[in-house]
């Protein structure tokens, strides 16, 4: 019989720590006894628990028994099972569907089997095992397996709210669960079909891409320098730009960008600024930043630096700029014509010539299955919500089918990649959308993690095409930007927050609070461009021929969506000064889905600003 001191020092040996000792050792003997578990396969199954879960720190609570004992309840299922299924053969969707082609053989039990797309029944929105149990992609489990996601207890908590919301989220259309059938049978409008805009600066599907020279690269580079230079010179604020690399006894303005030298982090002996080869020499210089009381840099910010270079080598800063001036409106890259047109839409008081007006939003972003299946349990759940409370636009942020899901990964799947996208997401979308009605709409944007899309960053949309619903399910390039009833939504899938954050280097004063979440968002504006960081890593598959266009920012949103491993968030960012400042709604919905857990989505609602929006981050 395993006693509690046996059990406290396996937990030990492995590296964790028991928060509630007595609590958890006590119930740690109790499962032992009930699994007949010596305490060396009890801390093995709590380890492969811990790394299922992506849970961060070694420490053992009491929070997280219950989940634990589930663990061990589908271990033991899976063992029995393994048993019982031995020389038994798991049907797949091939199976059925060469079952459906041919003759059956005893068919004087079954009534009718439709055929048919259009004589499928609609299921029950809100049983996503029913609908899950169609497309197992042979996960080697039973169709009946209970999973983690499914047997978890509590759905759909609000984590927490921006705005005056908690009604909102509370009672949202007053449409419970239990009256189901009810909505099958009367089913909830959305209040007003919203208008969609897309702007077309990403490539095409089909486009050709992994063919860019070490002149695109330099190219790419030399444009955002001169852009930001030109912004500064336009502003009239700053003083003739010059050579940062030439000595000068007086005070310089330079604009460059920041380099690190070496192959290591950025840190106060390995700044370099590189200016613009066309405009002076192109020469990367060392710059001192000790003077300063505050900054945020990484490499491949591109920013205007106030110093002085008394020798030609060493530029000491005295002030720097990480911020072009941004409009909403005005871009500087816009034809003279157009832009004064532009500029006097601008000068317009109040009456705007397009009134924004309200648009609500579901967000979620992949991966839309859990790490132990493919039965994409997740997205059932997501449009199961959607259908209850539905918003006028359902925006989905890949990955869809994730290349670094474990089944993908060993190739341990029975169909193709593209076979899993249109099952278990296209055609589940399109139910939904045709279940609804004509007034939602439904966004996709794909991710370089999608196993079925190419694998190239800035990435063209997918190449959807479904009859009679192109103009209520469309996809979006990434980065992409659209227009949802005037209300601006910019969007980037890859995780540029968490690579930002790996590569920055930042000052603070003493004493004085700061929001790195904001301040790692607000870069990507001050730099008006989706990826400012370069170089970029490894595993990205940067295109630096398409990425000047399709990178690029030409005017603050309205709402920046922000994917990201990191934790989920809705913040405001302002830019500019107070009276005049510039301000974005910046969401990271989260993940839908955590390894074998639930994630987080957002639920929101844009009211012709910042200030009236209202948004709430739900666990599903």
């Amino acid at each position: 019989m395993a006693t509690d001191e046996e059990i406290k020092n396996e937990f030990k040996r492995s590296g964790f720590i028991l928060v509630e000792e007595d609590e958890i050792l006590k119930r740690c003997v109790t499962l032992c006894i009930n699994y007949s578990l010596k305490p060396s396969d009890l801390v093995s199954s709590w380890e492969l628990y811990h790394l299922n879960r992506q849970l961060l720190d070694q420490t053992v609570k009491k929070d997280d028994m219950d989940g634990f004992v589930l663990h061990l309840q589908n271990e033991q299922k899976e063992s029995i099972m393994r048993v019982e299924e031995a020389g038994l053969h798991l049907y797949s969707n091939r199976d059925v569907d060469m079952l459906l082609d041919g003759v059956q053989e005893d068919t004087e039990e079954i009534v009718t089997t439709p055929t048919n797309k259009s004589q499928r029944l609609h299921p029950d929105p809100f049983d996503s095992i029913s609908r899950s149990r169609d497309y197992g992609y042979s996960t080697g489990k039973s169709v009946g397996h209970v999973t983690p996601f499914g047997s978890r207890i509590e759905k759909f908590v609000v984590k927490f709210n921006v705005g005056n919301v908690a009604a909102h989220a509370e009672n949202g259309n007053n449409n419970d669960v239990e009256n189901s059938e009810d909505d099958i049978i009367k089913r909830v409008q959305t209040s007003q079909r919203c208008s969609l805009k897309f702007n077309g600066s990403g490539p095409e599907p089909g486009c050709r891409f992994m063919y860019d020279r070490t002149e695109d690269r330099f190219s790419a580079l030399e444009y955002r320098i001169v852009r930001h230079a030109d912004a500064f010179a336009a502003s009239g604020l700053y003083e003739e730009q010059v050579d940062p690399a030439v000595a000068s006894q007086r005070s310089i303005f330079a604009v460059g960008m920041i380099c690190c030298d070496g192959e290591g982090h950025l840190n106060d002996k390995s700044i370099l600024l590189q200016s613009s080869a066309e405009r002076t020499s192109g020469q990367r210089v060392p710059v001192d930043l000790k003077r300063l009381d505050q900054f945020s840099i990484f490499p491949g910010q591109v920013v205007g630096i106030e110093g002085q270079n008394p020798s030609g080598h060493y530029l000491t800063a005295s002030k720097l700029l990480d911020s072009v001036p941004l409009t909403r409106t005005v871009d500087v890259d816009l034809p003279p014509a157009k832009r004064q047109i532009l500029d006097q839409e601008v000068l317009v008081p109040a009456e705007e010539s397009c009134q924004k007006s309200e648009v609500s939003f579901i967000i979620a972003s992949g991966p839309f299955t859990t790490s132990d299946n493919l039965l994409f349990e997740p997205l059932n759940e997501l449009l199961a919500y959607a259908k209850r409370k539905p918003p006028q636009l359902l925006v989905l942020l890949g990955p869809f089918v994730d290349s670094e899901h474990p089944e993908i990964k060993k190739g341990a799947v029975d169909a193709t990649f593209n076979e899993i996208f249109q099952v278990e997401v296209l055609r589940k979308l399109q139910d939904y959308v045709e279940f609804m009605g004509s007034e939602v709409r439904v966004v996709l944007v794909p991710s370089i993690r999608d196993a079925n899309h190419d694998f190239i960053f800035p990435q063209p949309p997918f190449d959807i095409h479904i009859p009679d619903l192109e103009h209520q399910m469309t996809s979006l390039s990434n980065p992409g930007t659209f227009e949802a009833n005037q209300v601006k939504v910019s969007c980037c899938t890859v995780d540029v927050l968490k690579q930002l954050s790996g590569e920055e280097m930042s000052k603070n004063p003493s004493g004085v609070p700061t929001d790195r979440m904001s301040r790692l968002a607000s870069h990507l504006l001050r730099q008006r461009s989706f990826y400012p960081l370069y170089p970029p890593p490894e595993s990205l598959p940067y295109d630096s021929s398409l990425a000047p266009k399709a990178l690029q920012i030409s005017s603050i949103p309205d709402i920046l969506l922000l994917p990201s491993d990191m934790r989920y968030f809705v913040k405001i960012l302002s830019l500019g000064e107070e009276e005049d400042a510039a301000k974005c709604v910046c969401v990271n919905p989260g993940r839908l889905a955590k390894g074998e857990g639930a994630g987080t989505f957002v639920e929101l609602t844009y009211k012709g600003g910042p200030e009236s929006m209202h948004a709430s981050i739900i666990s599903i």
